[in-house]
Formats: C-alpha cells, sequence, structure tokens
C-alpha cells in the first residue's frame, strides 16, 4: 500500500487517541484523503477552497513541519508518520513517474519484473522519456531512476495500470522485450535480456506478430539482428527467419557493453569471442 493511504490511516489513528485534532491536522487528512498519492497546488486549491498562492503557502507550510515531502516545484506527497526524517517515503515510488518524467513509461528490466519475464531484482527503475534527460541515474524520494530518453514517436506500446490511485504506463509484453533488444543496457545487460527472451517464449500471451510490428516501428536494425539470433538459438526458427527476411546493412555488437570478437555472419552480429580475438567459442 501507498505512503498516502498509511498516512491516512494513521492520522485517523491519531484522531482516536485524542479527544480533538487541531484544524490543520483535519484539512490535511481531508486533503490527503482527496488528492490520493502525489498533491498538486492546484489539487490542494481546489479541494482546500482557496486560491493558488494559499495553497502554495500551505502545502510548504506543512511540508517545513515534515508533514509533506517536496517532490519537484508544486509537487508534493505525504510522509508516513513513522518516516518523518527519513528518505524514504514512498512503498511504491513507480507513482512519482507519471509527475517527474512525462510522457513517460516504466521499460526496460523493471517492465520484465512486472511481466514475470524475471525473478531477479534490480535496485532502480527504468523509464523511458520523451523529456530531454539531463541526468541518466537519478535519485528521487529515495528512489533510484535510470532515465532514458526516446522521441515521442516511439511512446506506444504502453499499458496503463493503476498503482494506488495512480496511473502509470508500463511497456506492455512485446514492447518489453523489443526495447531491451534495442538496449541490452536497460534490460541488465544481453545475457538476462536472453533469459527473459527464453521466458517469452513459454507464454501463452507470446504474439510475435506484434512483436515484429514494434521492431519495425522503433527503426533500429539491431533489434531483428539481435532477435534473430537469440531465437534461432532458442530453437524459434519461424521467429528467426522472419528477422532474417528484415536484416538491415552493417554489422553490430549483441551487447555494446561487452567485448565482441566474434562476427557471426549470417546475423551480421558480433558476439563475445573466447581465447584469442577470432576464435570460435
Amino acid at each position: 500500500m501507498i505512503a498516502a493511504l498509511h498516512y491516512f490511516e494513521e492520522f485517523q489513528q491519531l484522531e482516536h487517541t485524542h479527544a480533538t485534532t487541531p484544524a490543520g491536522r483535519q484539512r490535511l487528512a481531508e486533503l490527503i484523503a482527496k488528492a490520493g498519492d502525489v498533491i498538486r497546488v492546484l489539487d490542494a486549491a481546489r479541494i482546500l477552497s482557496v486560491d493558488r498562492t494559499m495553497a502554495a503557502k500551505t502545502l510548504a507550510r506543512w511540508t517545513h513541519q515534515g508533514w509533506l515531502r517536496r517532490v519537484k516545484r508544486g509537487v508534493y506527497v505525504p510522509a508516513t508518520l513513522d518516516s518523518l526524517g527519513s528518505e524514504h517515503v514512498l512503498d511504491d515510488p513507480w507513482v512519482l513517474v507519471p509527475t517527474l518524467f512525462a510522457p513517460a513509461y516504466i521499460g526496460g528490466r523493471s517492465a520484465a519484473e512486472y511481466w514475470d519475464l524475471t525473478e531477479q531484482l534490480f535496485n532502480d527503475i527504468v523509464v523511458l522519456s520523451a523529456q530531454s534527460v539531463r541526468r541518466r541515474v537519478q535519485r528521487r524520494h529515495g528512489a533510484n531512476f535510470t532515465v532514458k530518453h526516446i522521441h515521442e514517436r516511439k511512446m506506444f506500446g504502453c499499458k496503463s495500470v493503476w498503482r494506488g490511485r495512480t496511473k502509470v504506463s508500463v511497456s506492455d509484453l512485446q514492447r518489453t522485450i523489443v526495447d531491451m533488444l534495442d538496449d541490452p543496457a536497460i534490460g541488465g545487460g544481453i545475457q538476462h535480456v536472453a533469459d527473459c527472451l527464453s521466458e517469452y517464449f513459454k507464454r501463452q500471451d507470446r504474439n510475435d506478430t506484434l512483436l515484429i510490428d514494434y521492431s519495425e516501428r522503433v527503426r533500429n536494425g539491431a533489434v531483428f539482428k539481435r532477435l534473430g539470433f537469440l531465437s534461432e538459438q532458442d530453437g524459434e526458427g519461424p521467429l528467426a527467419e522472419a528477422c532474417h527476411a528484415r536484416l538491415t546493412q552493417g554489422t553490430v555488437k549483441l551487447d555494446p557493453a561487452l567485448d565482441c570478437s566474434k562476427l557471426v555472419t549470417r546475423w551480421r552480429i558480433w558476439i563475445p569471442g573466447y581465447g584469442k580475438k577470432g576464435t570460435p567459442p
């Protein structure tokens, strides 16, 4: 459960403990109950029936008192009573993604976890955003975000999910695979990407037609080379042939982060070699 609901429940307990509750706290409890996980100045103005200036001052005062935490200018989240003074506030930092990075969606290894393609746990949340990205790695509100900039035309293949009372976009099953093949780094490295792809092949909801369509739409020939090579290794002949028919010119590395010294000419892809450079595995 997210921090806002924890906070509201704890606040209700305080009301039962004390005969009376100060008016300011009653207003804060009302705001949290109605605004949801992320509180904006305009939300506060509407719920508290004050103008925007007064709402901003009120939120700033509650933040100074430790009841709220500022996410960015004009945006706040509740601080649970047991987390006051600590860096960690939100139990589910996914709720921050629309506010901090929109237009954006959660993808890569984070989406792979969501779709049960992996049991591996990562200590960051991967976000693909159409905003310009100044810092690829960001720590916000006690959570680590790895942010990749993508063109707005590539904002497709996403599903809306509710996290508490906040709607968040996450890449769907096929788009998750394509994004990790497009950039193995956001997939946790090519070995992890290959493992996720193998899990995808076992699923009843796999959709290779959609997988091919998404691969074409991202306009990166490396996706078909990596997908085709890994599919063939996994015994997925029909999918591999569909990828081979769409090969582009030039060669790519299976994983740009690795020393890839062996060229697989059929797929125009460099893969890690063993021993001296050029020695077959």
